[in-house]
C-alpha cells in the first residue's frame, strides 16, 4: 500500500505519513490503531523486531514513570468508575441506594 493510499484512508496526505514513517514526527496509539485497522494488522505488529535492548531502554530524563499500580486517583477516572457513579446516583430512592452501596461493599469483600 502506498503512503498516498494509507494517508487518504485514514484522512491525512501522504507527506504526513511519511513523516510519521521517517520519524520525523510522534504517533499517537489512536493514530497507530488507525493505521493498523487500515493495514488489517494487530497493534503488536508495528513492534516485532524490537529487541530486548529496546525494550530496556531507559526512559528519557524527566519523564515520569507508569504507576506500578492503580492508585486511588486512576481508580476515580476511570470510565468505569464514572459510569457507576452516574447510575447509582440515578437511583431515586436514597434507601434503595443505600442497599446498593452495602451490596457492592459486600461484593468487594470476597
Amino acid at each position: 500500500m502506498s503512503q498516498t493510499d494509507l494517508g487518504n484512508a485514514v484522512g491525512l496526505t501522504f507527506q504526513q505519513v511519511q513523516k510519521y514513517e521517517r520519524g520525523f514526527n510522534r504517533i499517537s496509539s489512536s493514530r497507530l490503531f488507525e493505521f493498523a485497522k487500515v493495514l488489517d494488522v494487530p497493534v503488536e505488529h508495528f513492534f516485532d523486531g524490537m529487541g530486548a535492548t529496546a525494550v530496556a531502554a531507559k526512559r528519557k530524563p524527566g519523564r515520569p514513570r507508569a504507576p506500578e499500580k492503580p492508585t486511588d486517583s486512576d481508580l476515580n477516572t476511570k470510565r468505569e468508575t464514572l459510569e457507576l457513579v452516574r447510575a447509582y446516583y440515578k437511583i431515586r430512592s436514597k434507601s434503595l441506594r443505600e442497599k446498593t452501596r452495602e451490596l457492592i461493599i459486600a461484593l468487594a469483600r470476597d
